[in-house]
């Protein structure tokens, strides 16, 4: 009976680690798709009242490029109606799925009607159509369903009690550098620590303890547990993220090269492996600083007036901040 036990255990072992230590014979290849050229699909995500009984509705969009981030100034190319043109749409898109990307409120009378948001990118219109259907009502088990943090149509008692993160900015909303001229930029996020940070190696070393005990867990390493997730398909049926809280600064608005140090985190559905994207198969959450500030140095190569979109996003939730800088020669 002990050298069936003992033999049960060493094949549990030897599988485990089989299938940790797994490589990839071929390379990796590149989604059949476009990198540039494409159009952009505007997106109606759904809308949520406010206490003071007027309404959001929430927009994002579907950059069909992979590569391409088109430029498109508030005018008769990215626009919405009735009412003004402008209503704090971005003008500078980033790659592929973006999701709850902005919000634009409306009255407590609002009633019936429906507020388009019409984009035109590289020759083809489209437009996006908001309404106060119930339908389309948005509560943070949406957000953080349709997001990938939870599976479809599934919540816990952690999720339910999730809060949002807390942006806070440190110094001026409104800034002016010159070109070449590097910007501190500094942001105190907060967060209620929920939902728990995804940590794949402690989940392969719990998993190798279960099945074959201590000396299961002495084969699990980062590496091999990277390698095994590279070849693990999506287990959810919904886009599939990672769990962790991060800050991401971006462009919204401005035509001009701005590149950020250290590298952010991608706030859009990068899936490829490596791609520094929570929706990234190898992707691991950041740690968080103890002070809850993150430093970022901004720099921009042309002048202009732009407006940086910095996004808390602790998995589930998300925070925006948003700061305009004028950059002069």
């Amino acid at each position: 009976m002990q050298s069936l036990k003992l033999g049960s255990a060493s094949k549990a072992i030897r599988f485990f680690v089989i299938a940790l230590s797994a490589v990839i014979l071929s390379p990796l290849v590149s989604a059949d798709t476009y990198r540039s050229g494409q159009h952009i699909e505007p997106a109606f995500e759904g809308w949520r009242p406010n206490e003071d009984g007027t309404f959001n509705m929430m927009f994002g969009y579907m950059n069909e490029n992979w590569e391409e981030e088109p430029n498109v100034d508030v005018g008769e190319n990215n626009m919405f109606s009735p009412g003004d043109a402008d209503r704090g749409q971005p003008t500078h898109f980033l790659p592929r799925r973006n999701r709850f990307t902005f919000e634009v409120q409306v009255p407590s009378d609002w009633g019936d009607r429906e507020l388009v948001w019409t984009l035109s990118v590289n020759g083809v219109d489209r437009k996006a159509y908001g309404t106060l259907k119930d339908d389309y009502l948005v509560d943070n088990m949406v957000i953080a369903s349709e997001t990938g943090s939870l599976g479809a149509g599934t919540s816990s008692p952690e999720s339910r009690a999730n809060l949002p993160p807390v942006t806070t900015v440190q110094g001026d909303d409104i800034r002016t550098v010159r070109v070449g001229q590097a910007m501190a930029l500094r942001t105190h996020v907060a967060d209620d620590g929920i939902p728990t940070p995804t940590d794949p190696v402690e989940q392969a070393r719990e998993f190798a303890e279960f099945v074959g005990g201590p000396l299961a867990v002495a084969f699990v390493t980062e590496e091999n547990v990277r390698q095994r997730l590279l070849m693990s398909p999506p287990i959810k049926v919904t886009v599939q993220k990672i769990n962790g809280l991060f800050l991401s600064w971006n462009v919204y608005r401005g035509a001009g090269d701005v590149q950020f140090s250290p590298q952010q985190a991608k706030p859009w559905e990068d899936t490829r492996a490596g791609s520094h994207s929570p929706w990234g198969t190898l992707w691991m959450p950041p740690k968080s600083p103890e002070d809850g500030m993150h430093d970022v140095e901004v720099t921009f190569d042309e002048p202009g007036t732009y407006v940086l979109w910095g996004r808390a996003d602790d998995g589930g939730l998300y925070d925006d901040a948003y700061i305009t800088v004028n950059v002069t020669e």
